[in-house]
C-alpha cells in the first residue's frame, strides 16, 4: 500500500481529500445521522476530531460530490440537493467579556452572510435577532432548508468558569443564540451542535429542548476518532511490516493515545448480562481512540 501523508492536526476535510492525506471514513456515520434525524447534539474531549466531522458535515449537505468519490456515503447520497449552511464556531481564543462574544457572534454571522450571499441588518441589532434573519433568508435565497453547524458551542462559558459572573452572561447569550434554532423549525434542514460538556436543559439549552444527545450512544461510539481496526487498516502502510521502519512519528502517537482509548457505550441490558455471566467466554469490546 502506498504511503501518504498524516492528518495530525488537519481539520479541513477537502484538504485531506485533495492533498492526500490518510482519512478515516466516517461518512456512513455523517449519512446516518442526516437520513434519521434533524438536530444532535456530541460531546467529546477537545483535539477529538469534532471539527473535522463537522467540515466533513458541510461538504456533504453542499453537495461537494467529488470530494466524497471512493467513500461509503457516495453511492447513497443525492448529490442533486445542495443546502445552505451555516457554520459558528467558538474554538479559536478566549472570549472574556459578554460584549467579545457579541461580536464574535456578529462578525460569524456577517461572515456566513457574505459567503450565502444573504444581506442582513447593520451589527446594531442584537446577535439572536440577525442569526434568526441569516436563517430565514438563506432559506429564501437558496430554496432548500438550512443546515446549522456549531462547533465548541460552550467554550465561552467553560473559559470563564473561574469567573462565574462572566460565565453567567456568556451563557445567557448562547442560551438566547440557541433556542433560534428551535424557532426556526420549519426553516432548518439539520442541525449538529458539538461540545466539550452538556449543560443541563434549564440554563444554554432551555430555548434548544429538542436536541437528541448521542455522546453515549453506541451507534456513534466511533463518530470520532480512530478504532484498533482503522490503525490496522487505513495506517497500515506506516506500521511495521518486512522491509520497512515503522513511522516513529505515527508510533510516537498511537503509543499516546492507546493510554486515551474509550470503550464504546453498551445498552445498560448488554451491561447487566456481562456482569452476571462473568469473564468466563466474554469478549472484550473494541476501544476506540
Amino acid at each position: 500500500m502506498q504511503r501518504k501523508k498524516l492528518p495530525i492536526g488537519i481539520q479541513t476535510f477537502r484538504e485531506i481529500r485533495e492533498e492526500g492525506y490518510y482519512y478515516v471514513d466516517k461518512t456512513a456515520l455523517a449519512q446516518q445521522l442526516a437520513t434519521e434525524g434533524k438536530y444532535y447534539f456530541l460531546s467529546r474531549p477537545r483535539r477529538f476530531g469534532k471539527s473535522l466531522f463537522l467540515d466533513t458535515l458541510a461538504e456533504l449537505f453542499e453537495g461537494n460530490e467529488s470530494l466524497f468519490r471512493g467513500l461509503q456515503c457516495h453511492g447513497r447520497w443525492d448529490w442533486t440537493q445542495r443546502y445552505p449552511v451555516i457554520r459558528l464556531s467558538f474554538g479559536a481564543g478566549r472570549l472574556s467579556k459578554a460584549e467579545g462574544l457579541q461580536e464574535h457572534i456578529q462578525a460569524s454571522l456577517d461572515d456566513n452572510a457574505v459567503r450565502l450571499n444573504v444581506s442582513l441588518e447593520p451589527p446594531t441589532q442584537s446577535p439572536h435577532l440577525r442569526f434568526r434573519q441569516l436563517i430565514q433568508q438563506a432559506h429564501a435565497q437558496h430554496g432548500q432548508r438550512v443546515v446549522v453547524l456549531v462547533d465548541e458551542y460552550d467554550k465561552p462559558i467553560l473559559d470563564n468558569l473561574t469567573e462565574p459572573a462572566i460565565a453567567r452572561q456568556m451563557r445567557d447569550g448562547l442560551r438566547d443564540l440557541y433556542s433560534v434554532i428551535k424557532d426556526n423549525d420549519a426553516h432548518i434542514r439539520f442541525a449538529f451542535l458539538t461540545g466539550v460538556s452538556k449543560f443541563s436543559k434549564v440554563s444554554i439549552f432551555s430555548g434548544l429542548n429538542n436536541l437528541n444527545d448521542i455522546t453515549i450512544d453506541a451507534s456513534y461510539s466511533a463518530i470520532c476518532g480512530y478504532t484498533d481496526e482503522d490503525v490496522d487498516t487505513v495506517f497500515a502502510p506506516e506500521l511495521t511490516g518486512p522491509g520497512q521502519e515503522a513511522n516513529p512519528c505515527l508510533v510516537q502517537r498511537l503509543q499516546l493515545d492507546r493510554h486515551l482509548r474509550l470503550q464504546p457505550v453498551r445498552p445498560a441490558a448488554a451491561v447487566r448480562q456481562s456482569a452476571s455471566s462473568g469473564p468466563t467466554g466474554s469478549r472484550p469490546a473494541r476501544r476506540h481512540f
